[in-house]
């Protein structure tokens, strides 16, 4: 499973085409992450998004958005969900995903109530220029800790991703790899082929 990550910025051609190609394409789940934007910016954005890709759409990060908008799907980086008191501190939405960096981190998740997790970033990335990636086995060892879905993010492409094979993940994230493509279809059909 392919969850698509936005980033208008990058997106080399029409965003809101690119958000179609992705609904299309067979992502399943689309997180609007457009973190530059005001919170009046980003349900604009959100709202045209929401009429293109529907129940594929996660609001990322803006509770209150997410709230005016009426979408139930929302992920949040770990310090924001853990803040919030989890899932009984955000009733009403119906599935919260969490951004983790640790194992420790990916359990107190799993813990609080979190319906999947995303770690990184496993590859170099551009997004994480200077950082080192935490490779495969750090997100096999969250995928191994925890019952809930796992993804991976950072620096996943359709080459590297055949390393993930057996990791006991359910997918991957990507990013830029997928708002710079013409035929993102393409790539999720790939990725959608390896035995996590």
């Amino acid at each position: 499973m392919v969850i698509a990550v936005t980033d208008r910025r990058s997106c080399e051609g029409d965003f809101l085409a690119q958000i179609e190609k992705l609904s299309l394409g067979g992502a399943e789940k689309i997180i609007l992450r457009e973190k530059d934007l005001s919170d009046e910016e980003y349900i604009i954005l959100a709202e045209k998004c929401l009429e293109i890709c529907g129940g594929l759409l996660y609001v990322n990060s803006r509770i209150n958005a997410a709230k005016a908008l009426g979408i139930k799907r929302l992920h949040l980086p770990y310090g924001l969900f853990v803040s919030n008191g989890g899932r009984k501190g955000l009733s009403g939405f119906e599935t919260i995903g969490v951004s983790v960096h640790s194992a420790e981190e990916a359990e107190i998740c799993e813990t609080m109530g979190a319906d999947y997790l995303i770690g990184g970033h496993i590859f170099p990335t551009d997004c994480k220029k200077g950082l080192p990636p935490k490779g495969c086995g750090y997100i096999s060892d969250i995928a191994r800790r925890v019952g809930i879905p796992v993804y991976a993010i950072g620096g996943i492409n359709t080459e590297n991703a055949a390393y993930l094979a057996g990791s006991g993940i359910s997918g991957v994230c990507l990013m830029s790899g997928l708002m710079k493509v013409l035929r993102p279809k393409e790539i999720i059909e790939k990725l959608n082929t390896i035995n996590f």
